[in-house]
C-alpha cells in the first residue's frame, strides 16, 4: 500500500543481520527496487546519528569537493557532526572555503551527499562503522 518508503521503514525496524538477508534476497530478484529502497532507509541526514568514530572514519574516505558541496545542503546539526569531527585547523578552513563557495546546484549537492552516503554504507558493510537504524543489536 505505501510502496518503496513503507518498505524501506519497515526494514529500518529489521535486526541488521535479518535486514541484511531481505535485501541480498530483493537484490537477487530485482535489483532496481532493492536499490531504491536502500536510498529510502538510509539518508544523507541520518549521518547526524553515526558515532564520532564513525564520522572520522568517513571523513577521512570522503573527498575534500565533495564534502563542501554535501555540506553545504545540510541542516546546521549536520554541518556541525561533520566540522566537530575534524580538526580545528581543517574545520576552519573548511567553514572558510563554504564562506567563500558560491551558490551551488542543488543536483549537485545531491550527488556529493550520494557518494559521502555510499561510502558510509561501504564502510557499514566492511564492519567498520556502525550506521543508525532501528536494528536490535545490543552492546555489552
Amino acid at each position: 500500500m505505501g510502496g518503496l518508503k513503507a518498505a524501506a521503514d519497515i526494514m529500518n525496524y529489521f535486526d541488521t543481520n535479518v535486514e541484511g538477508i531481505l535485501m541480498d534476497s530483493m537484490r537477487e530478484s530485482d535489483e532496481e527496487m532493492s536499490q531504491q529502497i536502500q536510498d529510502l532507509m538510509f539518508v544523507f541526514e541520518n549521518l547526524v546519528d553515526v558515532d564520532d568514530r564513525g564520522m572520522q572514519a568517513i571523513l577521512r574516505e570522503v573527498e575534500q569537493d565533495a564534502l563542501m558541496k554535501a555540506i553545504k545542503g545540510a541542516d546546521e546539526a549536520l554541518k556541525e557532526k561533520f566540522l566537530g569531527n575534524m580538526s580545528k585547523r581543517a574545520a576552519e578552513m573548511l567553514a572558510d572555503d563554504l564562506e567563500a563557495m558560491g551558490p551551488v546546484r542543488i543536483s549537485e549537492v545531491e550527488a556529493a551527499q550520494k557518494e559521502i552516503l555510499a561510502v558510509a554504507r561501504r564502510l557499514s558493510d566492511a564492519g567498520e562503522i556502525m550506521l543508525g537504524g532501528g536494528g536490535g543489536d545490543e552492546f555489552l
